[in-house]
């Protein structure tokens, strides 16, 4: 039974257009069979604690003596790389805040970005080489290649050194720019592109979550 990961990390719970298209991933993925199944986790609506414990960035055999993270840190780090591991597919919702992503991604990345664990040390395979992951990047600005504030993304930049270079997941990008075009006067003058660019990006969603649960 094919099972997707499904993470949120929009403040916006009414007008968010990351959550719109992680929703129409999550649609089109049941949409291939009852058997696709989606674990549902909202980092906004149940947002993670930060990291409480330095330790936790390591497995419990390259910890230092005086590293001893609680019990109940433990669990939860336990259970989300749980649910991580085991899904064959995974979809994050990750809009641009003041140039990064939302602090509640970055705590989920921190619990679950373990060396030792997730990312071996002994030379053994990654155990999340090769799981797909589609990122969904929404920015206000237009933040595309060849554009003066390309240089200013650092969301996905960021997501692919953790999630793609470190952990070994195959990871697909989706963005919208200029989302801030009917809200910002000064962006109004894009309208048409930021309109262009989320047709683009609902095509691209459905592509990806028809062809990664067939």
């Amino acid at each position: 039974m094919p099972r997707l990961l499904h993470l949120d990390s929009s403040a916006d719970l009414e007008t968010s257009v990351s959550r719109e298209l992680t929703r129409l991933f999550v649609d089109t993925w049941r949409g291939l069979g009852p058997g696709h199944a989606v674990v549902e986790r909202d980092l906004h609506r149940s947002p993670l604690p930060h990291l409480p414990d330095a330790g936790l960035h390591y497995a419990p055999q390259l910890r230092t003596d005086s590293e001893r993270p609680d019990p109940a840190a433990e669990g939860l780090q336990a259970e989300l790389i749980g649910e991580l591991t085991g899904a064959d597919a995974v979809v994050i919702g990750a809009p641009m805040y003041n140039s990064s992503m939302p602090s509640t991604l970055k705590a989920w990345i921190d619990f679950v970005h373990v060396v030792g664990t997730t990312v071996p040390v002994d030379g053994s395979e990654k155990p999340l080489a090769g799981k797909p992951v589609t990122i969904v990047s929404t920015r206000g600005n237009n933040y595309a290649p060849g554009t003066p504030s390309a240089s200013g993304d650092f969301v996905v930049p960021p997501l692919r050194q953790v999630l793609g270079d470190s952990l070994g997941m195959s990871v697909s990008v989706v963005t919208v720019d200029l989302t801030l075009a009917n809200r910002l006067p000064p962006l109004a003058p894009f309208a048409a592109q930021a309109s262009e660019s989320l047709a683009a990006a609902r095509v691209a969603v459905r592509d990806l979550a028809a062809t990664l649960g067939s």
